[in-house]
């Protein structure tokens, strides 16, 4: 026995000591090419594409080693998850619009350029999205997100055909009647400390009924019954969404193992609960195609009609297809409601700019009465409340890669040729915050920067566009996100209804004054803020609200 484990521990230091050896070579070969570039250059020595880096990066690994002399620099400062949102612009201060990191993986060139990052995200061909990065979101079978070339484009032909205005119409009624439950649940509380659970749920059971025709009442956090069986559609979606890094990491073969935890087993129960309830959509739309039924109109029944030539998704992929719908839907909204409610709380006074847009194109109008093809248009201050929160709080990274080939770049004037398989990050926060582009102000949550007016009266307002490149929350070129109208729609009526009826403020602690109290939850939003899976708030719980009801 003690021999067996004396040669285990010589094997696991064996392999440790090939692995360490074989990343510092792979670093050191990197950093010569790499300087060849002609760019700044910070040198980390872990991949922040390690998949076990991934799971402990912020946990473990960065607190302990920023005890060691190597974790004083750029370790603990770049490589980790989310490290873009705390430096904000910091870094391309100092190194200037691009700069590079060196791994043992693989080089990554970070851009801070709106110029460049536009041509990036225009040229598709040159500067392809590293599909071996999305290649985790195959859960269900390949999806717009995995597939490329000739695959790529029939995937966003037919997804695009599921994002009309029909579809935007049915989304624009059910936003109001879930955002009108969830504003009369949080005003019915002496104050919520469940902002981003029911945000999420609201996410959820819009995107139930726009996906998948499934309607739910919308209950608060506190109101649910405790369930932890993956029983239906909707749980195991719900298990699925919270619990994606384990699912993208460790796959489906893994977590359905006997041996794994709990927590993991019942995600793999989820999986196949969920594979299930897609399958039972799909062949009952097929039968009522065949037999000329009336058809719902969701997402999954239109990828189901628009597929059914010879040019069509298989079943696969039109599964593959609705989780990438769900998994980019999902959260990404949920968190930027959370971020909005809270920024709103610390601001009243944008809760009554957004508010007076609303008394004029409303008026007193009851819900029922409010017309997508005639109210949506027409809330812009609702909708730079969204472009604000998206451009201080951008949910989703953006990665593209050089391909297999040198790539050429401009940037301020100077040519640039990047290696073979260099990531290539348009470094979104850095970009959304530099002063550069945003004045001196750019730090600041300031939603009427969208506005323009000519005259006293909303109905003078027009939308401001922002500089190409500037703003890229949805990304540009070809690969833009094909939800961007989704999620305005939905954002917005949403915000139209919490804000019609209700305003918000954060719970007075012992003798705080309301400015005390402001400026706690603003300064919570802005310092515990991380990058999980997506960016959110890490504890949103610990800054309590109140809803308040306005005459109308």
């Amino acid at each position: 026995m003690y021999f067996s484990l004396k040669l285990l521990f010589q094997v696991i230091v064996f392999v440790w000591g090939v692995y360490v050896v074989n990343s510092w070579v792979c670093l050191l070969r990197n950093y010569r090419t790499a300087r060849k570039v002609g760019l700044p250059l910070r040198v980390i020595p872990v991949s922040p594409e390690n998949p076990l880096w991934m799971l402990v990066d912020k946990k473990i690994f960065v607190p302990l080693f920023a005890y060691f002399p190597i974790g004083t620099g750029s370790f603990t400062r770049f490589n980790w998850r989310g490290w873009e949102f705390a430096d904000k612009y910091q870094v391309h201060e100092e190194l200037g619009d691009i700069f590079m990191m060196v791994t043992p993986g693989r080089l990554w060139v970070h851009l801070c350029n709106p110029e460049a990052l536009s041509e990036v995200l225009r040229k598709e061909k040159d500067f392809p999205r590293p599909l071996e990065i999305f290649e985790m979101t195959k859960v269900f079978g390949d999806n717009v997100s995995t597939a490329d070339g000739k695959a790529w484009n029939k995937h966003r032909k037919i997804t695009s055909l599921a994002f009309n205005e029909h579809n935007n119409e049915f989304l624009w009624t059910e936003s109001l009647r879930q955002s009108q439950d969830m504003g009369r649940y949080w005003s019915s509380k002496n104050c919520i400390t469940t902002t981003a659970d029911d945000t999420r749920t609201l996410s959820l059971h819009i995107l139930s009924a726009a996906g998948f025709g499934k309607f739910y009442q919308f209950q608060g956090q506190e109101e649910k019954s405790p369930t932890s069986a993956a029983t239906n559609y909707k749980e195991s979606l719900q298990i699925i969404l919270d619990n994606c890094l384990y699912l993208f990491v460790l796959g489906t073969n893994i977590i359905k193992k006997p041996w794994m935890p709990k927590k993991l087993r019942l995600l793999n129960d989820a999986v196949i609960t969920f594979q299930n309830y897609m399958t039972d959509v799909y062949e009952a739309e097929k039968r009522d195609t065949a037999q000329s039924k009336a058809a719902n109109n969701n997402l999954m029944t239109q990828l189901i009609r628009a597929s059914l030539g010879e040019d069509g998704l298989s079943e696969s992929e039109i599964y593959g297809n609705i989780f990438v719908f769900n998994f980019a839907g999902h959260d990404t909204t949920a968190h930027t409601f959370a971020f909005t409610v809270y920024l709103l709380a610390t601001n009243p006074i944008v809760q009554e700019w957004v508010s007076e847009e609303l008394q004029h194109v409303l008026g007193d109008r009851p819900v029922e009465t409010w017309s997508y093809s005639h109210e949506f248009p027409r809330l812009k201050r609702c909708l730079a409340l969204l472009y604000e929160t998206l451009r201080l709080y951008p949910p989703v990274p953006i990665a593209k890669s050089t391909g297999k080939g040198d790539r050429t770049l401009v940037v301020e004037g100077k040519v640039l040729v990047l290696p073979p398989n260099t990531l290539v990050i348009p470094n979104h926060v850095a970009t959304h915050t530099h002063p550069k582009f945003w004045g001196s102000d750019s730090l600041d949550y300031k939603p009427s920067r969208w506005i323009e007016s000519s005259g006293t009266s909303p109905e003078n307002e027009t939308f401001v566009t922002p500089r190409k490149g500037s703003f890229i929350p949805w990304s540009e070129g070809i690969r833009n996100c094909p939800g961007k109208k989704f999620s305005q729609v939905e954002f917005v009526a949403t915000l139209a209804v919490l804000l019609r009826h209700w305003r918000v403020e954060p719970k007075l602690q012992l003798n705080e004054t309301m400015d005390q109290a402001r400026r706690r939850v603003l300064q919570l939003v802005e310092k515990d803020t991380g990058q999980v899976l997506l960016l959110q708030m890490l504890h949103p719980e610990r800054a309590p609200l109140v809803w308040k009801h306005v005459k109308v």
